[in-house]
């Protein structure tokens, strides 16, 4: 019964582009199977368009889509595809048209770029303004020059960006243009947390708006510093305590300025927890004196505790190489205890 209920909830779908780069929509094959590549023509919110297949048919769950399935009404004929072409060749002068319209209607707004359905039924002009634009006398006049149906649309600076394209500041194509295909929440605080300079022409593109690629690595960033020593925090080094005074994520390190004023740079293992224990261990000798081959070796030397210094937590038996549960300082830490950082730090090798 259970196979037979996952059968009826899984549905054909046809994943289609209509612009480079563009929002993937899903459609009902009505039984037909496409391939990638193939331009299909099918009914929209705005009527019949014609796109480009770029998911095959495959079956999906019923619950993973958000909207209701429209159909493919069918392939796109060599006709229609030479369609399509003569009036996407007609689009610059279309623009050229829009735009002296405009300028005699004096209206405060940016054309970007005109665009024709396959047939030629719709034009479609995208422009840019500071505010509401009452261009209805405009669509008028439009209307009469091309003889077709027009529509105007208001769209921002990062939507513009994305219809005309260009370079970044990294000197690669925008990736607005090229691949991302619907635009993420990107804030100054992403800047903050990657130490960058609050610099609007530093952190901006072409747009105007944040550079989207501060949100690709921002998780990373949050989850490295959650991790690393803090800034402001007291660390120990080998050559002696230090305070840190700034964080390098990407080369796994900290900034440790020394009681004598010189600043250090100090590797820091990520794989390793962060202590919070309210034992500051840190500053008992035991745990300083400790050697890598005998941290290996999952054993504390005895006599440790002894060299000088004593437990910044001030428990008895610390400063003695002993550890608070009762265990000397010689026992294997393989149970481990939470109260020393000493025999913590044995026990995570």
């Amino acid at each position: 019964m259970s196979s037979v209920t996952n059968m009826e909830n899984v549905v054909t779908i046809v994943g289609v582009r209509f612009r480079p780069a563009g929002r993937i929509y899903n459609f009902d094959p009505q039984g037909q199977s496409f391939t990638t590549g193939q331009y299909v023509i099918v009914e929209t919110v705005r009527g019949t368009e014609a796109g480009r297949v770029v998911i095959a048919s495959k079956k999906v769950a019923e619950s993973d889509l958000s909207d209701p399935l429209k159909p493919v009404l069918r392939l796109a004929s060599e006709d229609e595809l030479r369609m399509m072409l003569s009036f996407k060749s007609k689009e610059k002068d279309a623009l050229v048209q829009c735009a002296q319209q405009v300028a005699q209607h004096r209206l405060p707004m940016k054309l970007v770029e005109a665009e024709y359905t396959f047939d030629g039924s719709r034009l479609t002009f995208y422009f840019t303004a500071d505010e509401r634009v009452d261009f209805r006398a405009l669509v008028r006049d439009l209307a009469a020059t091309f003889r077709t149906r027009i529509e105007l649309r208001q769209i921002g600076a990062r939507d513009q960006a994305k219809l005309q394209g260009g370079v970044g500041p990294c000197g690669k194509t925008l990736c607005c243009s090229s691949w991302i295909t619907e635009f993420g929440v990107v804030s100054i605080k992403m800047a903050k947390e990657q130490d960058l300079p609050l610099n609007p022409s530093k952190i901006s593109g072409v747009c105007g708006r944040l550079l989207c690629c501060l949100a690709y690595e921002n998780d990373n960033y949050v989850q490295a510093k959650q991790i690393m020593p803090q800034v402001g925090t007291i660390l120990p080094t080998s050559s002696g305590p230090g305070k840190v005074v700034s964080i390098n994520v990407p080369k796994s390190s900290v900034e440790v300025m020394l009681e004598s004023g010189v600043i250090i740079q100090v590797p820091v293992d990520q794989d390793q927890p962060k202590q919070n224990s309210k034992c500051r261990c840190d500053s008992c000798s035991a745990n300083k004196s400790i050697t890598k081959p005998s941290i290996n070796q999952g054993i504390l030397p005895e006599g440790q505790g002894s060299t000088g210094g004593s437990c910044g937590c001030g428990k008895e038996g610390c400063s003695k190489g002993e550890c608070t549960c009762g265990a000397q300082a010689g026992a294997r830490s393989s149970n481990g205890c939470a109260s020393c950082s000493a025999k913590r730090s044995l026990s995570r090798n």
